[in-house]
């Protein structure tokens, strides 16, 4: 696998270098990683890695899908894949894959992530998971013509360009953190 455990530590270390606020919030992945385990396999319990990619349109809107199985509104992404060389890779493979965008429209606003969030996952039965963590790291990414293609409908029931406002009251804050890292590269 080419995402390593040391590769997530380090990604974390310049996220909360950057907003040192969440060390407490953050507290409880970071001792499971120090203690190792294989977090990009999507089998590693109780806690695994999944990405996020958060891509903003001309500054004044953002890529959101319909999520099938959480049945809410959030970015593109999901759980790594053994053949994803970085993080940013995966982040940009899950974005094409559920929203059929072409990926050669797609920037990188910034290599420290927009948002990391630890968050519980209730038991999967069915796919062999129990309650388990996911630590998400989401970057951030900006186009000028990317535009929603084929839907992944396995995994999403929708997918489109929100305006700023309505995305950040329906996803959260990290709306507006992705936006703030749009603007210095655009």
């Amino acid at each position: 696998m080419a995402i390593t455990d040391a590769v997530i530590s380090e990604t974390l270390g310049a996220y909360l270098e950057r907003y040192p606020e969440e060390t407490a919030a953050l507290s409880a992945p970071l001792r499971t990683i120090a203690g190792g385990g294989g977090f990009a396999s999507r089998r590693s319990f109780p806690m695994h890695v999944t990405v996020g990619a958060l891509l903003v349109r001309g500054g004044r809107e953002i890529l959101l899908i319909e999520h099938r199985a959480y049945g809410i509104t959030l970015q593109p992404g999901g759980h790594l894949e053994p053949t994803d060389a970085t993080l940013v890779d995966a982040a940009v493979r899950e974005l094409a894959e559920e929203t059929g965008l072409d990926p050669a429209g797609v920037t990188l606003a910034d290599p420290v992530p927009a948002y990391v969030e630890y968050g519980r996952v209730p038991a999967r039965p069915e796919k062999g998971e129990p309650d388990h963590f996911h630590l998400d790291l989401g970057y951030a990414f900006t186009t000028e013509w990317a535009d929603v293609g084929q839907i992944q409908e396995a995994e999403v029931t929708g997918a489109a360009w929100v305006p700023l406002a309505d995305a950040e009251r329906l996803v959260g804050p990290r709306i507006g953190r992705a936006v703030s890292r749009t603007v210095r590269v655009g």
